[in-house]
């Protein structure tokens, strides 16, 4: 299945015109602030040291929540980009954990190695590879197949090697670099690694664990809301890059419900959709009511059509928001 693409760029497909009305749901971005802290992820640039579970306790603590969980564990000497949901926003880390992942690594070689057969070998390593996960990680021991997308040398002084990884999740880095000096038959380990970018989020906007506390007392304090909603993003960002299939206001309560999603409840979509894709269904407003598969590529998608548009995966709205549509169900969502 496809989590990611083009989609957005390729504009979208209007099927009705439709409005929302003001009186049901909100914005994303405008969200009360409780409700949109309970709805948001916290993308930090988790520091050297601590380890993921930690980083997520301390904004658990911050934010006197309930429940705060990591996207991707990182271990305790690599930085970088770390997503932390909060509350009702950690049912949708797995739309984050099950896309690629990008890395800068430090590769310490234990021979003299010619610039030219490193770039042949970072090509070697491109493609479907085979991992045996290392003996403290969290996952069973056992032989397992990961893609890397690339492998880029950004920069080579003697025997230290800057190197760019995009990967699938669950690829261990120091595991590859170990690898790669196997296979060059001089021995190699990872000396630094920093994530650049987990799923939609990059390094470019990250904050930090003090960030967050100095907005968590402005709004406490101060009662100023605006740094507070600048390091919390909505959970919808979580989405990002994915399909978007966006209904009618009476569809939405019959999908909060758990029903799937008829044609006649559409009323635009992304042009890019495929068969087969992992979508995310939104309200007018832009709020994510549900994540599910597309039936049809999104050209089969029409006006005045029957059946089945969306197979829902995971609710995340829950019943109430909207009022109940009037066709109680299939003709409506």
């Amino acid at each position: 299945m496809n989590y990611w693409g083009e989609t957005l760029a390729e504009g979208y497909i209007v099927l009705a015109e439709e409005r929302t009305d003001v009186r049901y749901g909100h914005p994303p971005t405008e969200r009360p602030i409780e409700e949109y802290i309970h709805l948001g992820v916290v993308v930090l640039d988790k520091p050297h040291g601590p380890t993921s579970h930690q980083v997520s306790a301390w904004v658990k603590e911050i934010l006197s929540v309930k429940r705060a969980g990591h996207s991707g564990t990182l271990d305790p000497h690599t930085t970088g980009v770390l997503p932390v949901a909060i509350e009702n926003a950690t049912r949708a880390l797995k739309y984050i954990t099950e896309r690629p992942k990008e890395y800068i690594a430090l590769m310490k070689l234990h021979g003299d190695v010619p610039l030219k057969r490193l770039e042949v070998l970072a090509r070697e390593f491109t493609g479907e590879i085979y991992q045996m996960p290392p003996l403290r990680s969290a996952v069973k021991r056992q032989l397992r197949t990961r893609r890397v997308h690339y492998i880029k040398i950004l920069e080579a002084e003697g025997r230290e090697v800057l190197l760019r990884v995009k990967c699938d999740p669950g690829t261990y880095i120091r595991t590859l670099i170990h690898d790669m000096g196997e296979v060059l038959g001089v021995g190699a380990n990872m000396v630094e690694l920093r994530r650049i970018s987990s799923g939609p989020f990059r390094e470019e906007n990250l904050v930090t664990l003090q960030d967050l506390k100095d907005a968590v007392v402005f709004w406490r304090e101060e009662g100023i809301e605006e740094e507070l909603r600048r390091v919390i993003r909505p959970f919808e960002d979580i989405f990002r890059g994915m399909g978007e299939v966006y209904v009618k206001d009476s569809a939405v309560d019959a999908l909060a419900h758990g029903s799937d999603l008829y044609f006649p409840g559409v009323v635009k979509l992304s042009g890019g959709i495929r068969k087969g894709d992992v979508v995310v269904v939104k309200t007018l407003k832009g709020e994510a009511v549900c994540v599910g598969t597309s039936e049809e590529n999104a050209s089969s998608y029409s006006r005045g059509r029957s059946g089945v548009a969306v197979r829902i995966e995971k609710v995340f709205m829950p019943p109430g928001v909207y009022p109940k549509g009037w066709g109680g169900g299939k003709e409506e969502s």
